[in-house]
């Protein structure tokens, strides 16, 4: 049977259409991967960009794969297709090759140009405090300089006595944008991570005219890591089970179901104020069960180890100190 030459144009038409729309929500490279900065062991302060063989397993050196190859993850970014396409030759190689016992692993993100973060993101965690559900994301920021690795301790500052927890799904922005429409806002987004929002609850709640930024950036307060995991390589970020555990107690166990602005909806909420940059860090909420809404309330103190989960992503672990 002969398809008449107009219905042929229509099923072309809607296959462009569809394959338009999977370029958008897959991310950069169309691959899944999953990125990490180290340094080895007795190379000093000497950073590398490497790929996971898999969640907790050996590293390739991209910078050995290919020496033009920048050596921080956020210049790697900045190179968009090329840099990640790149990545993906070297891990296929499985050449050049690090065994995990001779790296310290590393933010995958250091010294990025911001670090957005959302409040009140998640409908239990409102829940467990009374408050209204956000009709607009409320956005605060982290000073860069609170990032620290996956692996890295928490300092607790002697100005804080109140000192809590917040696991939360990070992304990453892969490409500059300015007014990002949403249903463009994926294609943006370079990959995801666990991260911590650190925070001290009495410069939150009674100091400083109760504004959040000093409360939240404490150097320490943002670990991050264990990789940024490539879109590609995540189902789907906004149906994941989210745990925190203090020195192995489980504190707080949801999933990233209960966000209330996911990822595109952040984006091109706060494009539309700044310019986001390859390299730019979101963190997307917290759960129910933080410490400073528990009866009593409970802070962290010193020698705790506070552990943070999320499914297909990793976890990190952090000593406070």
């Amino acid at each position: 049977m002969r398809i008449p030459l107009r219905s042929c144009c229509i099923f072309r038409s809607f296959i462009s259409q569809k394959q338009t729309l999977d370029t958008q929500q897959r991310g950069l490279s169309g691959a899944a991967m999953r990125l990490v900065q180290f340094r080895r062991t007795g190379d000093g302060d000497d950073i590398r960009v490497g790929v996971e063989q898999g969640e907790g397993l050996n590293v390739v050196d991209l910078k050995a794969f290919d020496s033009s190859m920048p050596s921080t993850v956020r210049e790697l970014l900045q190179l968009g297709d090329k840099g990640l396409d790149c990545a993906q030759r070297a891990l296929a190689s499985g050449q050049f090759v690090v065994e995990r016992a001779n790296i310290q692993l590393l933010s995958p993100i250091l010294a990025p140009e911001k670090v957005v973060c959302v409040g009140m993101n998640y409908r239990d965690h409102c829940l467990e405090q009374n408050a209204p559900i956000p009709e607009e994301p409320i956005i605060f920021s982290k000073f860069p300089s609170a990032i620290t690795g996956p692996y890295g301790d928490i300092i607790l500052p002697p100005e804080s006595q109140e000192v809590d927890w917040e696991v939360e799904l990070a992304f990453v922005i892969g490409r500059r944008g300015k007014h990002i429409k949403e249903e463009d806002a994926l294609s943006h987004v370079a990959g995801f991570a666990v991260a911590n929002d650190v925070s001290a609850r009495d410069w939150q709640f009674k100091r400083n005219g109760k504004q959040w930024l000093l409360s939240k950036t404490f150097d320490s307060f943002c670990p991050l890591g264990p990789a940024l995991v490539t879109i590609d390589a995540v189902k789907d970020p906004h149906n994941l089970g989210i745990r925190c555990l203090v020195n192995g107690d489980t504190v707080q166990s949801s999933n990233t179901s209960q966000m209330i602005f996911k990822t595109a909806a952040l984006i091109a909420w706060v494009s539309k104020f700044v310019t986001l940059t390859p390299g730019d860090v979101f963190l997307t909420g917290t759960p129910p069960g933080v410490g400073v809404f528990r009866n009593p309330p409970v802070f962290l103190k010193r020698g705790d180890v506070v552990e943070c989960q999320i499914d297909q992503i990793g976890s990190i672990i952090n000593k406070v100190v």
